[in-house]
């Protein structure tokens, strides 16, 4: 798992200078929150979830009981239909995880200042990278899945689907009936 999450740093760093010249003059700046809170979903991969745990480990039990109970009340927001930020959002705006954020999060960027009237502008050239990159982190995440964070984060505090997955192992039939329920993905048939 450790070679596996090298890997997926690398995918973000290549991602990061073979997109450099694109982003250039990008309005985002420390602080701007409107993807955070407005722009859509936060798909990860399995793999991905697994270095977000690692981050969220690191810090205070305190903390950790707050960001589960934030993650239990948007599951069930979302399952109500409801957008809300993302739980790793502090109250100035700055992300607790930057660092290990997930490539859903490392792809936005936005030309212009967002608002509600304005949402991000992204460059299609850039979209089209993020898609071969996202290929690239299903195809390292073989026996994983896609899905929203709060719900990929779910199934890895679930111990039975935490062993399975690992110990390098597929077993989609464990997961089938939440997976379909919550748009959840297999990796190993995406691409």
């Amino acid at each position: 798992m450790k070679e596996e999450r090298a890997q997926l740093k690398k995918i973000y760093a290549a991602f990061d200078a073979d997109t450099r010249d694109l982003v250039k003059g990008c309005a985002c700046t420390r602080g701007c929150s409107f993807c955070c809170r407005q722009a859509g979903s936060i798909d990860i991969t399995t793999l991905e979830g697994m270095a977000i745990r690692i981050a969220m480990n690191k810090m205070p039990k305190s903390r950790q009981k707050t960001l589960t109970k934030a993650f239990r009340n948007e599951i069930k927001l979302r399952e109500e239909g409801k957008a809300v930020p993302c739980p790793f959002l502090m109250k100035n705006n700055a992300c607790m995880i930057y660092e290990n954020r997930p490539f859903s999060c490392r792809r936005i960027y936005s030309a212009h200042v967002c608002s509600q009237d304005a949402p991000p502008a992204v460059s299609r050239q850039v979209m089209e990278r993020a898609d071969q990159n996202i290929a690239a982190l299903q195809k390292l995440d073989s026996n994983g899945y896609s899905g929203h964070l709060s719900y990929i984060l779910y199934m890895l505090s679930v111990p039975a689907f935490f062993k399975i997955y690992t110990a390098g192992e597929f077993k989609p039939e464990e997961i089938m009936e939440f997976g379909k329920a919550h748009r959840i993905v297999i990796n190993r048939m995406m691409g």
